[in-house]
């Protein structure tokens, strides 16, 4: 995300994003007081300080120990309305504890990630290749040196539409051996090496990798997956779930849980109705892009989408991934062991 400096961080100082689709946001939540809502993606706070501002209390959850710890002023400030936890939204109905009134996700890296060349997640400066939301587990650099030629082919075109995928995996493999993978300058030249950059390519040839090792390293598809089924659990009858994502994965996996639970499950409209499964959720709200000014001012949003429905007093269904159809990759928490 762009800097703004109009915009003031968890901490009262200027913040270095602009929360996306923030309008809209609220919009789709209609927070008020008397309400809860899980911010599940806290990052700088963007959200969460416009839902307390609208006067419901906000529960906001994030994986990231720096993100927690510069929101804790914005916690004091609050004195109560505003509970932090260090978590995985994938638990956010075991973190709430009692049903809520609404959900937010925003899907993917925040800009305070990407800023901080120690964590690895970019290759505009140099730094360790890590990329891990949590600073714990299997890093980025731990993928690259292990995997096996045919699983990091699989991770990157899976996961970063890679058509030169095998060529990369096979280039990494060799060079590996004579020297390992340790900084994200290092991975890029050695792919831009490889596959070559012509001045009108918009963008590096190393992005699409850096993209599914990042969403590998933490799990992204499959959190947002378990994020999904977390929120249907967590909310209360007419309680909102927004999510707004930057990638087609990303809006592929929430468009495919909304479409299956605002529908009825159990047999076609031409034979008896045998097991029929209710619906949890009313029928999903038209879906939003951004506007060409707020593209225009925050590049980020070109590519966001936000999606939205509201919770029917069903009881949430049985949690199932094969819904979601997540691609066959190796289990990242597998990783350590090899």
């Amino acid at each position: 995300m762009m800097a703004d400096p109009g915009v003031p961080d968890a901490g009262g100082g200027p913040v270095r994003h602009i929360p996306v689709l923030l309008d809209e946001v609220l919009a789709a939540l209609s927070p008020a007081p008397g309400m809860v809502i899980v911010d599940g993606t806290f990052g700088a706070g963007g959200y969460t300080s416009a839902i307390l501002a609208a006067g419901a209390d906000v529960i906001a959850i994030d994986r990231d120990p720096n993100a927690i710890a510069a929101g804790r002023a914005l916690e004091a400030k609050y004195q109560g309305r505003l509970r932090l936890a260090e978590g995985r939204f994938s638990h956010l109905d075991e973190i709430a504890g009692d049903p809520v009134d609404g959900v937010v996700l925003d899907i993917g890296v925040s800009s305070m990630q990407i800023d901080e060349a120690e964590r690895g997640f970019s290759f505009r400066q140099d730094g360790p290749l890590d990329m891990r939301m949590a600073q714990t587990g299997v890093t980025a650099a731990d993928i690259v040196n292990s995997y096996k030629p045919g699983d990091l082919a699989r991770v990157f075109g899976f996961l970063g539409e890679e058509r030169q995928a095998g060529r990369i995996a096979r280039m990494i493999e060799k060079r590996r051996a004579q020297k390992p993978f340790v900084t994200t300058l290092d991975l890029a030249h050695a792919i831009e090496t490889l596959v070559g950059r012509k001045p009108k390519d918009r963008i590096h040839p190393a992005t699409r990798v850096f993209q599914a090792l990042r969403i590998h390293v933490n799990d992204e598809l499959g959190e947002l997956a378990r994020a999904l089924v977390a929120a249907e659990r967590a909310l209360k009858p007419g309680g909102r779930l927004v999510v707004v994502t930057f990638h087609s994965l990303e809006d592929r996996l929430v468009k495919r849980f909304l479409v299956d639970r605002s529908s009825q499950g159990g047999g076609s409209r031409h034979l008896p109705q045998v097991h029929v499964v209710p619906a949890t959720f009313e029928k999903p709200a038209q879906v939003i892009a951004a506007s060409e000014a707020e593209a225009e001012r925050n590049p980020r949003a070109r590519s966001a989408k936000l999606r939205s429905a509201t919770r029917t007093a069903e009881p949430a269904r049985a949690p199932d991934l094969a819904l979601f159809s997540l691609p066959d990759l190796p289990d990242i928490r597998q990783a350590d062991e090899r």
